[in-house]
């Protein structure tokens, strides 16, 4: 998110190496960027401010639903419209942190070939302007998850809120700590779905959502790495601390622990202690199969350069959204039928 130097046309061409790596570093919604104007106009302004607000981002969100979809409980009317309250606080906190993380690199911004068309450092929208937004809707997330659940759900914003804020102003350049900063995004919005509804957490759902996290991580970590070739540690310095084969033995262990943590949540669930002696459905043990080729088709990609962007793997790569859709029926077959 910081560039230290200025643009260098030279290197123009490792920004173009993948589309998925332009689009996580702009992180915005819509068509290629446009040239900065002087005076922003009212409606540009808007449209400017819809983009820092990054509509797509808003995918991971619906995490929330995770913990009482496998709980079973979104067949009933409040838990269903309590997660989705929170998958909405979560889509106002998520685009606060965008807010307050372009205000703060604004200056840096402007001197990368690709984030300097964010609206923020093209001057589309002003650096007070969206600070103050980006407090606005933090302020609001954690106010509103007090008012649908209370304490519990505000403090798992809050503490989202305040890691977020932490990474954009330092954690970002620290080695290892960047990966848990962005991981816990994706954990914290699972926790959230299970606190607002009222379902206990089992152990085994948080290892998997942890762990499952860290491998997206990483692999957008190792995209990052290659797409952005021999500048990477100028434009996010912490991959210059990271050598690919270190970003591979991440994503190995994650993927094993994720893998290796679903089957025994599987075979534990479907187990007649949990069911009954005389109910045995095979759906949770099928749900394993999606998961494990899910798991080995992401490492492909992660390794032959993609998923810097997760949001586009999930909106654009037919073969993960077809192992979605049969995990998600095999699971729901298990938990509802």
């Amino acid at each position: 998110m910081v560039a230290s130097e200025g643009p260098d046309h030279a290197h123009m061409p490792s920004f173009r190496r993948t589309r998925g790596m332009v689009e996580a570093v702009t992180h915005e919604w819509g068509s290629d960027p446009e040239p900065a104007v002087p005076h922003a106009s009212g409606r540009r302004r808007a449209r400017g401010l819809l983009r820092i607000a990054r509509p797509k981002q808003w995918l991971k969100n619906v995490l929330v639903f995770a913990a009482p979809g496998a709980a079973g409980v979104l067949s009933h009317a409040h838990q269903a419209a309590t997660a989705a309250a929170a998958f909405g606080i979560f889509c106002l906190a998520a685009s606060g942190t965008y807010f307050v993380n372009d205000s703060l690199d604004a200056e840096a911004d402007r001197h990368h070939p690709v984030k300097r068309f964010r609206p923020v450092a093209a001057g589309e929208v002003g650096v007070a302007l969206a600070a103050t937004l980006g407090a606005v809707l933090l302020a609001a997330a954690v106010g509103l998850s007090w008012v649908v659940a209370g304490g519990p759900l505000a403090a798992v914003v809050a503490v989202y809120v305040i890691i977020a804020v932490a990474y954009s102003l330092r954690l970002k350049h620290e080695p290892i700590v960047d990966l848990a900063c962005v991981s816990s995004g994706f954990i914290l919005r699972a926790i959230a779905g299970g606190v607002a509804t009222g379902v206990p957490l089992s152990h085994w759902f948080l290892i998997v959502a942890s762990f499952g996290a860290l491998l997206v991580v990483a692999g957008k970590r190792s995209a990052e790495h290659v797409g952005l070739g021999e500048v990477r540690a100028v434009h996010r310095p912490t991959l210059g601390a990271y050598p690919a084969a270190f970003l591979r033995s991440v994503r190995l262990l994650a993927a094993t622990v994720t893998v290796t943590a679903y089957c025994l949540w599987a075979f534990d669930r479907s187990s007649p202690a949990q069911l009954g002696a005389h109910h045995h459905p095979i759906w949770f043990e099928l749900s394993i199969v999606p998961v494990v080729l899910a798991v080995l088709h992401l490492e492909l990609r992660f390794e032959t350069g993609h998923g810097a962007a997760p949001e586009e793997l999930a909106l654009g790569d037919r073969a993960l959204q077809v192992l979605g859709l049969a995990w998600l029926a095999l699971f729901a077959a298990g938990v509802y039928a």
